[in-house]
């Protein structure tokens, strides 16, 4: 354990350049007495770790340090086998150089890792091709000429000029500071702003892409778990969002929850069955969430919605009448 604990200290100290002692202890989630001990045993063992003293002093790697650690165990290298068979390295284009580093991954492997490792990971399949509905999942085919270009711009740090076709518009070209790359169910999107806004694009509708010289105005670390998580709240509290007042079943509530937005009030009538307070993205998505649950839910308010789902019964009705 502990010797793991110092190849992760050592790998650390290369990605940042210096780190205090705090900062080791909360990455490493020890204690500060721990990490001067490890910077001890790291000395003594001829790794080249010096202090800086002072306000922003640390613990550094001697300037050109380099050093093989191929030190993996067993679960690690399962870990890395598994990450092959996810779709991500797919959407951005990495599929090939994927499949090239499992292969030496394994071959790096000790012996007696060797013969169990890849067999353990064929036990274990991450997102197949479809569910157990056998819906098949949307994958999106992006040129690799282009997906290759917003990545060498995103992880340089460029300005990229991208040709785009938004929904329902001509594509245009333009000039975004990007950000990060990110999947999702197959799906691959760059975030970026442009002109200082935040801006969203999908991989697949970019025509064509550009690296510019330029470096990209952006801050030098970002957090695109929380990056994500934000711009996905503005998408779904934007549009025409519409508020109803729904009677349902309480054994299908999580089920129509689950495909609203937001739960403004909720109480329980006489009956049993729950009232509640409910918001949409847009009456279609209102009309379509109501209707997955057939007589288990009644929309109450507003009327458009009960004409909505009162046209739509008969007209099935009325298809699937008595000749």
């Amino acid at each position: 354990m502990r010797a793991d604990r110092l190849v992760s200290l050592v790998l650390l100290l290369r990605r940042h350049g210096r780190l205090s002692a705090t900062a080791l202890a909360r990455e490493l989630e020890v204690s500060t007495r721990t990490v001067l001990r490890d910077i001890e045993a790291l000395s003594a063992a001829g790794v080249p770790v010096y202090a800086e003293r002072g306000r922003h002093g640390g613990f550094a790697l001697l300037p050109g340090f380099q050093t093989e650690l191929t030190g993996l165990n067993h679960d690690e290298a399962i870990a890395l086998l598994v990450a092959g068979s996810r779709s991500g390295a797919q959407a951005f284009g990495l599929g090939s150089a994927l499949a090239s580093a499992m292969l030496k991954v394994v071959d790096a492997l000790p012996e007696s890792y060797r013969a169990t490792a890849a067999g353990v990971a064929e036990r274990l399949l991450i997102d197949p091709e479809i569910d157990l509905l056998s819906r098949r999942l949307v994958a999106e085919e992006v040129p690799d000429t282009v997906v290759a270009e917003v990545r060498r711009a995103v992880f340089a740090g460029h300005k990229l000029r991208i040709h785009y076709a938004a929904v329902d518009q001509t594509p245009t070209w333009r000039t975004v500071d990007p950000i990060g790359l990110v999947t999702v169910r197959g799906l691959g999107y760059l975030l970026a702003t442009r002109s200082g806004a935040d801006r969203t694009y999908r991989l697949s509708r970019i025509s064509a892409a550009e690296q510019l010289a330029e470096p990209a105005q952006r801050p030098d670390r970002v957090d695109l778990g929380k990056a994500w998580q934000e711009r996905s709240t503005r998408f779904r509290t934007g549009g025409d969002q519409v508020t109803v007042l729904v009677r349902v079943d309480p054994a299908r509530r999580e089920e129509l929850v689950d495909t609203a937005l937001a739960v403004r009030a909720e109480e329980t009538d006489a009956d049993g069955r729950l009232r509640l307070e409910v918001t949409f993205q847009d009456p279609r998505h209102a009309e379509w969430a109501l209707w997955q649950l057939a007589t288990h839910a009644e929309a109450l308010a507003p009327p458009w919605l009960r004409t909505s789902l009162h046209n739509r019964a008969t007209a099935i009705a009325t298809c699937y009448g008595m000749p």
